[in-house]
């Protein structure tokens, strides 16, 4: 209340400053010579004006009162009655000193005099985060039944059919979420497209000819073998369903935006990174997928972490894995290890006795394997989670396509009304494929005791 109390009194004080401006200029005592000054104080004050009026309306409501705005307003009116009986007593003051000093064109007194309008009729802009904080809980609340669809679309929320846009604000916060779980996102090179559109990446296939001898009419130079090979993405359809019970949802105390937000965030990144990284749901393959698309390297000597000595054999191994790519990608190359990939590694260490991984707190990776950066998830598991697997290269060569305003909300009652629950459908449009070119792959696959088929 203290702090609304003081910016009101600064607002007042304010305004009272520019309307003693603004009843100068219209007596014309301003002269020439004061002009620039005069501009920049009006300009000064205009800014000051924005500043308290957005303060204002990004006070919490707890702290509002009635009439801030009209308060301001009503001390400019004052103001202008004040003005203008200081004009009837300064008319004689002002014409005696008004002969010996030029005064300003008419055009440059409505330039200021504009000015200062703006500056008294200035209107508070809620801040971006604020206005992030209504939108959220907007649509937390009507996905929940709180308010109905008209009221959701008079606070910017995209509904109909049954159906809810998810907003901005919350689809990057699943996708903020999603880049934590998913290190694909994180990793990888994502594109932003509108609309269900293939999106091309394209990928060298050959090197251009080289000729050293001097060109001549005998000579002339050919078509060059260079080729390009487009790889589309195209949006697939994504669904995944996450329930809360109707008692949750009745209770007026609980968080049910948080609640909400956080159920649909868990459920929809678990089929995304599955995607990823696996592409294995039935129906829903994808040829692009890391374990797919990753080429694989097996053994050269058969390492078992469960024997003695394994360390070192595994040590060769991961050294020899390393060297696999080309030097161009070698240098943009990291690691991605399982979680038992990463508990075996910190148990080994190098042919001199150090640790083979080291701590390592730069780009907010914690881990360093043999001079690349290293980090883990459980979406790197195999068939079975308990054989170490190896990701290791450059992985902005996975490319996910997003699709603007793809992310979509569907409420369903009926379908869990047995069990006393809600359920929340959410729906998206993405692609994720792992794209190289076959001169250059991009990431090697290496699980521990895999073989080659056949062999």
């Amino acid at each position: 209340m203290k702090t609304r109390k003081l910016l009101l009194a600064l607002q007042q004080r304010n305004n009272a400053r520019l309307t003693e401006l603004r009843g100068q200029l219209e007596r014309n005592e301003v002269p020439a010579e004061d002009l620039e000054a005069v501009q920049a104080e009006v300009q000064e004050l205009a800014n000051q004006a924005q500043e308290i009026a957005d303060e204002l309306a990004n006070l919490d409501e707890g702290d509002q009162g009635g009439g801030g705005e009209d308060t301001g307003s009503g001390e400019g009116d004052g103001e202008d009655r004040g003005g203008n009986s200081e004009s009837e007593e300064g008319n004689e003051e002002g014409d005696d000193e008004g002969e010996g000093r030029s005064a300003i064109s008419g055009e440059q007194r409505s330039a200021i005099m504009t000015q200062i309008g703006k500056g008294l009729s200035t209107r508070g802009h809620k801040s971006t985060k604020k206005r992030e904080q209504e939108v959220r809980s907007a649509f937390a609340n009507f996905v929940a039944g709180k308010i109905t669809e008209t009221e959701a679309r008079s606070l910017g929320i995209e509904a109909g059919n049954g159906s809810v846009t998810v907003p901005e604000v919350v689809a990057s916060e699943v996708i903020t979420y999603a880049q934590e779980e998913n290190l694909l996102r994180k990793y990888g090179s994502t594109h932003k497209t509108k609309g269900n559109v293939k999106y091309p990446v394209l990928v060298k296939k050959a090197d251009a000819n080289v000729n050293k001898k001097e060109r001549a009419a005998s000579n002339p130079i050919s078509e060059t073998t260079i080729e390009f090979d487009e790889i589309l993405l195209s949006p697939a359809e994504f669904d995944a369903i996450a329930t809360v019970t109707q008692k949750l949802l009745s209770m007026s105390d609980a968080p049910i935006e948080t609640i909400v937000i956080d159920e649909l965030k868990k459920a929809y990144v678990r089929k995304e990174t599955n995607y990823m990284f696996n592409g294995d749901d039935a129906g829903n393959e994808n040829p692009g997928a890391l374990a797919k698309k990753s080429v694989k390297y097996y053994e050269t000597i058969p390492v078992d972490v469960t024997a003695a000595g394994y360390s070192q054999k595994l040590y060769s191994q991961l050294v020899k894995l390393k060297g696999q790519p080309v030097t161009e990608v070698l240098k943009k190359s990291m690691w991605i290890v399982n979680r038992a990939a990463l508990t075996i590694l910190e148990d080994m260490t190098d042919t001199t006795g150090r640790p083979l991984l080291h701590q390592d707190a730069t780009d907010g990776v914690g881990y360093k394997l043999l001079g690349h950066k290293l980090d883990f998830t459980d979406a790197a598991d195999g068939d079975d989670s308990t054989k170490p697997v190896f990701y290791f290269g450059d992985f902005k060569a996975f490319h996910i396509q997003d699709v603007i305003g793809g992310m979509k909300l569907q409420k369903l009652l009926e379908t869990y009304a047995s069990t006393n629950r809600v359920g929340f459908k959410i729906y998206n449009l993405l692609d994720g494929q792992l794209v190289y070119s076959p001169f250059e792959p991009a990431v090697y696959r290496y699980e521990v005791g895999a073989t080659k088929s056949g062999s």
